[in-house]
């Protein structure tokens, strides 16, 4: 549905430098799916994103809708931002503030090319202002309304022109934490109700696994990996992508040997001997990364059977409610471990880690995360 192609963004900033914020992004998005763009402040995902929506003219690349081109580098096309029919919604909402509710909806369906009867209008404000529960509030100014009314207000005139792409950029960053989880459900399921191919962008991890049916992890105007919530969580190329998507411990690791299973390697690490699994190849004596999730490292207080058992002592707790942080100490490395809260081992207690091979990922050690961290 939607293809971008070796997309090239680059503007000068205050100072006269050329910033270079897409370089070389290329993706593809089926039909009804939603496509999250998720990197760390001046990634380029937002400027990705204007790229798109023709707020922003690349300086080379192309972009095509529905096989329909929007923009070419080579072939000189740049379709003007309101010719592209695309939804979109702000960070800010920018909501008119001398409309109501029904108005404020209705607007995109006055001003456009294609003219709609009263009936028509009406038909189609209701239509979506019920899809995100705000029909009762059709009349309200639409400054009275909450931060996530606002919030829903916005997704509403984005899709009463019935868009072949929804862009969202940000669009829950102003909402308080229970509002922004509330809306995270809402997003989807109207995402999903109406079908609709949608661009979102955000620097918040838990909305992209939590939205997304593909990710695009971004970092210095560059994608460096593609994949589901799934894979880009438990599977993460690098150690950029495994540090930014959710808590992980790092631990430096030399290979010793690969075991009988071709993805399996026995490794010496800062805490001890541990069998690791990896996608990648690696010989004997490489340096690597281990990454390993703290709800992937169970604590015993008595010595488990089973792989990957190390010794530690409880340095620190944490009760967070539906689970505990235990850091601990291994030697003098510490390591970060997400257990149930019904673990009571005092701190200074001895405890036993015990890690799943499959759940100890190895990676290489990226010099451009060093570089760009």
């Amino acid at each position: 549905m939607l293809n971008v192609s070796a997309l090239y963004t680059e503007y000068p900033n205050d100072k006269g430098e050329i910033i270079k914020a897409a370089q070389d992004v290329s993706f593809h998005v089926p039909e009804g799916k939603l496509f999250t763009l998720l990197g760390p402040s001046g990634c380029g995902k937002t400027t990705t994103l204007r790229s798109i929506a023709g707020l922003e003219r690349p300086r080379s690349g192309d972009i095509t809708v529905d096989k329909v081109t929007v923009y070419s580098s080579d072939k000189n096309i740049f379709i003007a931002p309101n010719k592209r029919k695309f939804g979109m919604v702000f960070q800010s909402y920018a909501i008119w503030p001398h409309m109501n509710v029904f108005n404020n909806v209705a607007f995109p369906l006055k001003v456009g090319a294609r003219k709609f009867t009263p009936k028509e209008t009406e038909d189609k404000v209701m239509r979506v202002l019920s899809a995100v529960g705000l029909e009762q509030y059709a009349q309200r100014e639409a400054t009275k309304m909450s931060g996530g009314q606002q919030q829903r207000l916005a997704l509403a005139r984005a899709l009463v022109m019935e868009p072949k792409l929804l862009l969202l950029d940000e669009p829950l960053s102003n909402l308080d934490a229970k509002l922004r989880e509330r809306m995270r459900f809402e997003l989807k399921r109207m995402q999903r109700e109406f079908g609709l191919t949608t661009i979102y962008v955000t620097h918040d991890q838990g909305e992209a696994l939590a939205l997304s049916h593909e990710i695009a992890v971004m970092n210095a105007g560059h994608i460096i990996q593609i994949g589901s919530p799934r894979t880009i969580y438990d599977r993460p190329c690098n150690k950029f992508v495994a540090d930014f998507v959710g808590l992980t411990n790092f631990l430096e690791a030399t290979i010793e040997l690969q075991d009988a299973q071709p993805d399996s390697y026995r490794v010496s690490t800062c805490i001890g001997q541990l069998t690791v699994s990896s996608g990648e190849r690696f010989g004997r004596g490489d340096a690597a990364v281990v990454s390993v999730r703290p709800e992937d490292i169970e604590l015993f207080e008595r010595r488990p059977d089973g792989a990957n058992v190390i010794e530690g002592k409880v340095d620190f707790r944490v009760f967070l409610g539906e689970y505990m942080d235990c850091q601990v100490m291994v030697g003098q490395r510490k390591v970060m471990a997400r257990v149930h809260p019904s673990f009571t081992a005092p701190v200074g207690t001895p405890v036993y880690l015990k890690i799943d091979p499959e759940k100890c990922i190895m990676i290489q050690d990226d010099i451009e995360y060093r570089k760009t961290a």
